[in-house]
């Protein structure tokens, strides 16, 4: 799974130890682009953090994979980004907003976009001249 978007923040770096020995976390916020931009966190992991690199105001898009663990009965998601590809590196993925100036792409792929029409449940090629026998009772 790709998301794409401008890193808005980056978290302070977490390390600790754990059965496995030393390990370290550091979490971003990037902010999606579109009509209902949103805000989301996610993590890197160990080596990876200086391989990735990720500055902030920096637009990427990251291969990402979502878990879910339970703990003491609640449970925790996490989103951990296992690729950053950058727009204009050779090689690397476009990202998948890439004009969101044309407003009819953006309707037509919004799920949420409502947009009212008129249609005529009863017009299925009926004659209308005579709309009494067009009851459906």
């Amino acid at each position: 799974m790709d998301l794409s978007g401008k890193v808005i923040q980056i978290l302070p770096l977490q390390t600790g130890e754990g059965r496995n020995g030393v390990w370290k976390k550091q979490d971003y916020i990037i902010e999606t682009q579109g009509q209902y931009p949103k805000k989301v966190c996610f993590s890197v992991w160990g080596d990876k953090i200086s391989q990735f690199n990720i500055q902030e105001n920096e637009f990427i898009t990251i291969g990402m994979d979502i878990e879910s663990r339970e703990y003491n009965s609640r449970w925790y998601t996490e989103i951990k980004a296992w690729k950053v590809d950058r727009p204009g590196t050779a090689g690397m993925a476009a990202p998948s907003v890439q004009n969101t100036d044309n407003s009819n792409d953006i309707a037509a792929s919004d799920p949420f976009e409502t947009t009212p029409t008129v249609e005529d449940p009863f017009a299925s090629g009926n004659d209308s001249s005579n709309a009494d026998d067009d009851l459906p009772f």
